[in-house]
C-alpha cells in the first residue's frame, strides 16, 4: 500500500467515524463517547499525514506511535459503544474490522522502521 492510499484509507476512516459519532443517541453516555471517538478516530488521519512530513526516521517513528495509540483508543471506544448497546455490533462490524487492519498496517510500519533505525545505529 503506497502513502497516498493509506492516507486516503485513513480519512474514509475518519469520516466513517464522524457519521457514527452523528448517529449515537444525544444523551449523555452518547455525547460523552461521541465525543471520546470523533477525537481519537479522526487524529490517525492528521497524525500520519504529519508522520509523512516527518524530518527524520526518529521523528517518523514517534508519529506512527501517535497513530497507533489513536486507532487502539478509537477501538476501545468502539467496544464500548457496542457492549454498552448504544449500536447493535452487527452494524459496526466493517468499521471495527477496518480499525484492526489500519492497526495491522501502522504496526508493521513501526516495526520496518525500528529495524531499519537499528540496522542504521549498527552500521555506523
Amino acid at each position: 500500500m503506497t502513502t497516498e492510499e493509506l492516507k486516503k484509507r485513513l480519512k474514509v476512516f475518519a469520516l466513517r467515524i464522524i457519521k457514527l459519532s452523528e448517529s449515537l443517541p444525544n444523551n449523555i453516555t452518547g455525547k460523552t463517547l461521541g465525543s471520546q471517538i470523533i477525537r481519537s478516530g479522526t487524529s490517525p488521519g492528521a497524525n500520519y499525514r504529519s508522520a509523512c512530513l516527518g524530518k527524520s526516521d526518529k521523528d517518523f517513528l514517534n508519529k506512527l506511535k501517535m497513530v497507533e495509540e489513536e486507532l487502539d483508543e478509537t477501538l476501545y471506544w468502539l467496544e464500548l459503544i457496542v457492549e454498552s448497546g448504544l449500536i447493535k455490533e452487527d452494524l459496526l462490524k466493517d468499521l471495527m474490522i477496518e480499525n484492526h487492519e489500519l492497526l495491522k498496517i501502522i504496526v508493521s510500519s513501526i516495526t520496518t522502521m525500528k529495524k531499519k533505525l537499528n540496522s542504521d545505529k549498527s552500521n555506523q
